[in-house]
């Protein structure tokens, strides 16, 4: 069971002093708390790509890379690399870089991205919003899988048999899709033979089941060993000393950023409510005290399947000594309680989900 964090980097105001940090100085921060992750013995740290004013991350091979050399275990991944308005040959490229800065710890995340300011700031269609995605990801497994690449498609240049470098220190760089939960995602990933990393943000993480299940159907038709898939979840949530302590810090960047994003997208109020049934052990946030979290994510995994679980902090803008305590927490009690927890739960043979 792998345990990790993932951030978008955000750079929203603060909600007391109504003052945003510079892009600059939230980027250094994330570096001190990939060095963090690493030292308190965490698995992976993700980093979102996002392009507008109030994410600070558009690159985050080069946000990893600046990390790599100061930590020495923790896997570095992308989270998510929105694939449909990228260049897969520079993907493959920053990323067999990253694996080499790291010595063989680079991952790519790839998906679709909820967000669509990269489809115009690059010259894309939003119509050929799906075409794209399935297109640049046969072109980056190919380029994975082989030095030299030939490939033709409708939205790229042809490709005739060239190198692409440099090659990453891992046999396979590893290639994951991350999925809101769309049941043809899961199912190519399945197809594909690619792990799976579902965002579970909303509703009760149970219902992700059927998915998972999904998922492994698709690989066992596809012909590929279910028992060595990778299964992760990306979830929201916060860690502090006692449980309603980490929910007061986490709740107003919470809110405020949720609501900015309802705004723009005709959701209804986040309020206290919304909150506290997130937060919910039934529920989706995982905010709470040590023990609170580390029972969450043994019941996901036990009633799920998932094999990797990232928690995803902060949502906005928080003070980043909250932070650096929330990501001690998770590296140095939360962990190894749940790690321990499921190695016995195995050792006895239960099921996985």
């Amino acid at each position: 069971m792998e345990i990790g964090l993932s951030t978008f980097v955000e750079t929203t105001p603060d909600v007391q002093t109504g003052e945003v940090m510079s892009h600059a100085q939230r980027l250094r921060e994330v570096v001190e708390e990939i060095i963090l992750a690493d030292q308190v013995g965490l698995d992976v740290f993700g980093v979102g790509e996002h392009h507008r004013k109030d994410y600070a991350a558009s690159s985050p091979a080069m946000v990893l890379a600046a990390a790599a050399p100061q930590t020495s275990n923790i896997r570095l991944t992308s989270a998510v690399t929105v694939l449909s308005s990228a260049d897969p040959v520079r993907v493959f490229q920053d990323f067999a870089t990253l694996d080499g800065i790291s010595n063989g710890r680079a991952e790519v995340m790839a998906g679709r991205g909820s967000f669509i300011e990269s489809f115009p700031l690059f010259g894309y269609d939003l119509n050929d919003y799906n075409e794209l995605f399935d297109e640049k990801l046969e072109l980056l497994l190919k380029i994975r899988d082989s030095e030299k690449v030939t490939w033709r498609g409708g939205h790229r240049p042809a490709i005739d048999n060239l190198g692409v470098y440099p090659r990453p220190v891992q046999d396979s760089l590893p290639i994951w899709i991350g999925s809101g939960g769309n049941q043809e995602s899961v199912i190519r990933a399945g197809l594909l033979g690619l792990p799976l990393v579902l965002a579970i943000i909303g509703g009760k993480p149970v219902q992700f089941a059927p998915l998972v299940e999904l998922y492994k159907r698709a690989a066992a038709h596809a012909g590929h060993d279910v028992s060595k898939l990778a299964v992760g979840s990306h979830s929201h949530g916060f860690i502090a000393e006692e449980t309603e302590l980490a929910a007061d810090k986490f709740f107003p960047s919470t809110q405020a950023c949720m609501n900015m994003l309802g705004r723009e997208r005709g959701w209804g109020h986040y309020d206290r409510s919304s909150f506290d049934f997130a937060r919910s052990f039934d529920g989706a946030l995982y905010v709470g005290d040590p023990d609170t979290v580390a029972k969450k994510i043994i019941h996901l995994r036990k009633h799920v399947g998932i094999t990797r679980f990232m928690l995803h902090v902060p949502v906005g803008t928080m003070p980043h000594e909250d932070v650096m305590n929330a990501i001690r927490l998770l590296g140095t009690v939360v962990a190894p309680r749940v790690r321990e927890e499921i190695a016995k739960w195995e050792a006895a043979g239960e099921p996985k989900s």
